[in-house]
């Protein structure tokens, strides 16, 4: 007797981190992760990475853009688990260790075409 596969769908990630507003601090940089169930496996594109460190322009915004691109795939045999992404943002303190300044997490969007922005 032969034994069937379960069907798979894919979801893939395309995107990016475009920036965040940090009135009070400047040089930062983010780090990002994908956590998924157990029945999700990701088949192309990085699972985690970080960005480059950036710095307030010139004007009088307190806008810091990265600008990160993100393109992953990952299969599954059920929505369970469904994947997020998770954000944490670093930059120095007083004495120039990395500390952490801020994070967030969010579901990727069920539906293509939409924007998510993070409190």
């Amino acid at each position: 007797m032969a034994t069937s596969n379960p069907s798979v769908f894919l979801l893939t990630v395309n995107g990016q981190i475009e920036g965040a507003n940090f009135p009070e601090y400047d040089n930062l940089y983010c780090k990002y992760c994908f956590v998924y169930g157990h029945d999700w496996a990701p088949t192309s594109g990085l699972e985690e990475g970080i960005t480059q460190i950036t710095c307030k322009g010139s004007q009088s915004s307190h806008r810091l853009i990265w600008n990160f691109p993100l393109e992953t795939t990952f299969k599954s045999t059920n929505p369970s688990g469904w994947p997020q992404l998770v954000v944490s943002v670093y930059g120095p303190d007083v004495f120039g260790n990395d500390v952490v300044r801020g994070y967030g997490a969010t579901h990727i969007p069920f539906n293509p075409g939409q924007s998510v922005h993070p409190p």
